[in-house]
């Protein structure tokens, strides 16, 4: 008793040393992190590379051009610059904070521009003399690592290169991007060919005149040689940038976004820890105890793989909070199923515990297959949104089910909570509801789903949707400024613009327009400038065009249809085909109701709003799948795993849906708070992805707990009687022949 005493007191200190560890080192976590152009202003642009010369472009000429771009950050002086290649051929670049974004776009944009010249800086040859991409790694004389050339043009290369031999200072320096009256070799010698610091890319003594392929040596790293020759290459290869999307977000908007989204954060956490204290006392303490580890967890691994932070981001970690909480309502449900049984503490904790893992699991895994295929195919914020979702979904397996489980085994040891079990779970032994036969209200179920379905096909025929710029292209302009903006006069100065007006709404300080046409760099450069002198306010301007549209548009798809492709196989293999369908045709409804409801009302779709369609998947089937759980639990508990009846088809789904609906209605709440949290208080840039995932939510709850079981019963029903096929692995055995007089 002693022991157990001392081991929980133990506990309780460690936790008070993590908590103060945790509120000390927030604020530094925080300070660390970087933050999106959503959330602090900036330029992104994403290009196109296209070959010049009309051959095929290579993952080596696009892997060289990224390098260049990376080295054009460092000038620009960016402190954490943000440069992906996406596809085969594309190059984002998100350079957060940046204020001269016509600066940026115009040393990103450029051709890079390898010369060749002499320590006076005077041009001796261009990129020209070289074969495209000829650099390659190779070695000198003694075998270590160096540059080798490829001339193309030999005749002028041994000109040069004699000429140089022959003079005073025979050196040949090799310059990427050498901008005259700026740089010069007299301010670069002593850092020319640290390839990090300076655009001076090497200087090599000339002994002779050279009229064939060339070998740079030095004191070279293999590293520093495969840096040189990517640059190199990057000077002498034949690819131009095409910019086919772009965004500036003024820093005020996105200031704004951080603040507003930070507030509905705290107060959507300290909600759910109220609710889940009030709900589950001591036990519910811990929990929320384990919910504010799995957040600082989740940033801290966020922080490590050097993620950037955004709205969609914290919108997935406000998300995966409830998700979090979600995998101890599940134990915690279990633990007071068990104590109405078995009325002692420490074996009903313990059966929970047991029973909870598999469906903690299958939620949880369910979730993760949804959050890789958006991974896979989402781009920019959407991968984004993706990253911090699967961060949230193995933080909660390591804390909500692991860390919080060794608390939780800690005060039930201790026996202090043997005869106080209300005290620490919020269980109390009352009389047993009379059940409810949910199967014989069956038919307004599945009729409200057919009535939902006509609906959503009427309306898009009617209504349709309203696309954003993702799916449309054209350019989205928002005007921000501290005074009143009049809508119709904005109207107007758009339309002095010449531009094609899609649609344009204000709200008091703030006035959206979105046009078809692809503005160019000028563009935008004079509609920045003409509401700056005119309202003195900030723009933000993001431009799709018809190239990225198409990928958005593919991608969007692929990853729906993969995310249900990969559910429906993983419910397969892990309970029956039977479940999958079920299921699947649950989603569908859920989705359906999301698309209603953005139709009717005209909300925009972008790509954000399918990253809640995806969430949706992910967290609906989570729900469906504790109901399965159970199901299958009674089946093989109560029944073998043996049903032959319809009236025990029926007790299965009545008492499946009654043992699963509260915690199915906490799981949502305690997800809805964040979410309501973020429509109060959050920015309205995801305005529109957290009234997709409110429904998706909503209908969610509604089509696990009744839709999905009821067609399960259904197709059960069905099958009764029937003899069950053999799985593709299973051998049949051989039929014993009948022989009349034998053996008939």
């Amino acid at each position: 008793m002693k022991k157990s005493k001392k081991s929980l007191t133990s506990v309780i200190m460690t936790i008070i040393v993590v908590l103060a560890l945790i509120a000390l080192a927030t604020p530094t976590l925080f300070n660390s992190l970087k933050f999106g152009l959503d959330l602090q202003g900036g330029f992104e642009v994403l290009y196109q590379v296209e070959s010049i010369d009309g051959e095929e472009l290579t993952s080596d000429m696009v892997t060289s051009t990224y390098k260049t771009m990376l080295k054009r950050i460092d000038v620009l002086g960016v402190s954490e610059p943000v440069i992906t290649i996406e596809g085969d051929d594309k190059i984002r670049v998100q350079l957060a904070g940046v204020t001269d974004k016509e600066e940026a776009r115009q040393i990103l944009s450029k051709a890079a521009n390898l010369t060749f010249r002499d320590t006076s800086d005077n041009l001796l040859m261009t990129s020209e003399v070289l074969t495209g991409g000829g650099a390659k790694v190779g070695q000198d004389n003694k075998g270590l690592p160096a540059v080798s050339l490829s001339v193309a043009d030999k005749n002028e290369f041994y000109k040069v290169t004699k000429a140089i031999s022959e003079s005073d200072d025979n050196r040949i320096v090799i310059w990427l991007d050498f901008e005259e009256g700026t740089d010069s070799f007299k301010d670069e010698e002593t850092k020319c060919g640290s390839l990090n610091d300076s655009r001076c890319l090497s200087v090599a003594s000339v002994s002779q005149g050279f009229a064939s392929d060339v070998i740079i040596q030095g004191n070279f790293s293999t590293e520093e040689v495969t840096t040189l020759v990517e640059l190199i290459n990057s000077g002498s290869l034949p690819t131009k940038l095409n910019e086919i999307s772009s965004k500036t977000v003024d820093a005020s908007f996105g200031v704004d976004s951080l603040e507003t989204t930070f507030l509905a954060g705290i107060i959507g956490l300290v909600l759910i820890i109220v609710l889940m204290i009030s709900l589950y006392h001591v036990a519910g303490l811990i929990a929320s105890i384990g919910l504010i580890i799995y957040t600082f967890l989740t940033f801290f691994i966020f922080w490590l793989i050097g993620g950037v932070l955004t709205l969609p981001g914290i919108a997935a970690m406000l998300l995966g909070i409830g998700m979090a909480v979600d995998a101890n309502v599940i134990n915690f449900a279990r633990i007071k199923d068990e104590l109405k049984v078995r009325k002692d503490l420490k074996s009903a904790y313990k059966k929970g515990n047991t029973a909870s893992f598999k469906t903690v699991m299958d939620a949880n895994l369910t979730t993760l297959i949804v959050a890789i295929i958006l991974f896979i195919f989402g781009e920019s914020s959407v991968k984004g949104f993706a990253t911090m979702l699967i961060i949230s979904i193995i933080t909660t397996l390591f804390v909500m089910v692991y860390l919080v489980k060794i608390m939780l085994n800690k005060f039930v040891d201790s026996s202090k909570f043997d005869d106080k079990i209300n005290l620490f779970i919020g269980y109390k032994d009352k009389k047993e509801n009379k059940n409810i036969d949910f199967i014989k209200n069956m038919r307004i179920f599945l009729s409200v789903t057919i009535v939902t379905i006509i609906l959503g096909i009427v309306s898009l025929i009617f209504n349709g949707l309203n696309l954003g710029v993702e799916f449309k292209g054209g350019t989205a302009i928002t005007v921000k400024s501290e005074n009143e903006l009049k809508i119709e006069d904005v109207k107007n100065d758009i339309l002095s613009f010449e531009y094609n007006l899609v649609s344009i709404a204000s709200d008091t300080n703030t006035v959206d327009v979105v046009v078809s046409n692809h503005l160019s760099k000028e563009q935008i450069e004079e509609t920045e400038k003409y509401f700056v002198e005119k309202y003195d306010a900030s723009t933000d301007i993001d431009v799709i065009s018809n190239v990225v549209k198409q990928e958005l548009i593919k991608n969007a798809i692929l990853s729906i249809v993969f995310a249900s492709i990969g559910i429906v196989i993983y419910i397969s293999l892990r309970f029956k085909f039977s479940y999958a369908i079920s299921g699947l045709i649950a989603l569908v409804h859920d989705l359906l109701l999301m698309v209603i409801v953005f139709s009717i009302c005209k909300l925009e779709v972008s790509t954000i709003f399918i990253a809640a369609i995806l969430s949706i998947i992910g967290y609906s089937i989570n729900n469906t799948i504790v109901t399965f759980d159970r199901i299958k639990e009674i089946i093989k508990e109560k029944y073998s795993n043996k049903v032959n009846k319809k009236e025990e088809l029926k007790d299965i789904v009545n008492s499946a849906i009654k043992n699963t609906m509260t915690r199915s209605i906490i799981t949502t709440l305690t997800t809805l708070i964040p979410v309501i949290c973020l429509i109060i208080f959050g920015s309205k840039e995801i305005l529109n992805f957290n009234l997709a995932f409110l429904v998706g939510l909503i209908a969610g709850l509604y089509s696990s707990l009744f839709l999905a079981s009821s067609i399960w019963y259904l197709i059960s029903k069905n099958n009764l009687g029937k003899k069950p096929k053999k799985k593709w692995y299973e051998v049949s055995e051989p039929e014993e022949k009948k022989v009349k007089g034998v053996n008939s």
